[in-house]
């Protein structure tokens, strides 16, 4: 009798753990998505429009090559240590590697920190690809589809695709910090159009700082053109 009432207490105290954990995802969910908001189209001068298109229509971004070893080890730490902090949001591990590789390309030839954009994209998304907002933004960095008409080919399905959508939001994002003349924190309203207000910035960047690697780890710095 006291064995069942044992067994009975554990499956009870395992059934409200695994409630809880679940409560703790969902109110995860909902914060991240809170700040998930809309670029706003503008109007685009033609020599802008054209930089945008050709900034996006480069080729499918290569593996990481550095002159110095000690800039590629600097690379495999921090892929190593931000693939670990990754792995209860993407657990398959190629899935992860590739992801993170784009971002450390994408966010490099934007002249952006990878954990800057690491730290969009979980304000934004939560890192999940297939997202779309109230507003119809959509993906990892939730791309409004003008994007894809202004300077993309017109294709807004196409914005699904990682390297794509990694490419825009962060052509997008530099192109918005060139607007604002390096304040990062105009840019980053203005990417939600949010622009002037606190939330959505605050949020990015106290996300942003999750992503830092120990620096006493050699971890690599990419400084953003601000």
């Amino acid at each position: 009798m006291q064995s069942r009432h044992c067994q009975a207490r554990r499956s009870s105290c395992r059934a409200t753990v695994a409630w809880r954990r679940l409560l703790i995802a969902a109110a995860m969910a909902v914060t991240e998505l809170a700040y998930a908001g809309a670029q706003v189209e503008e109007p685009l001068a033609d020599s802008v429009r054209s930089a945008l298109v050709a900034a996006v229509q480069d080729a499918v971004p290569p593996k990481a090559s550095f002159d110095r070893i000690e800039e590629r080890l600097a690379y495999l730490r921090w892929l190593a240590a931000t693939s670990e902090r990754l792995k209860s949001r993407k657990a398959e591990h190629a899935t992860r590697v590739e992801f993170l590789e784009a971002v450390w390309y994408e966010s490099r030839r934007a002249g952006l920190e990878p954990e800057l954009v690491l730290g969009l994209i979980q304000v934004e998304s939560g890192f999940r690809k297939y997202v779309v907002s109230k507003a119809g933004a959509r993906g990892y960095m939730q791309v409004m589809p003008f994007w894809a008409r202004l300077i993309g080919g017109g294709e807004p399905a196409r914005l699904f695709h990682m390297q794509v959508n990694l490419r825009f939001g962060c052509v997008i994002l530099r192109h918005y910090l060139d607007l604002e003349r390096g304040d990062l924190f105009m840019a980053l309203g203005r990417y939600n159009g949010s622009r002037g207000r606190a939330e959505y910035p605050n949020a990015v960047l106290a996300a942003r700082r999750a992503w830092l690697i120990d620096p006493s780890g050699d971890a690599p710095r990419t400084a953003a053109r601000h």
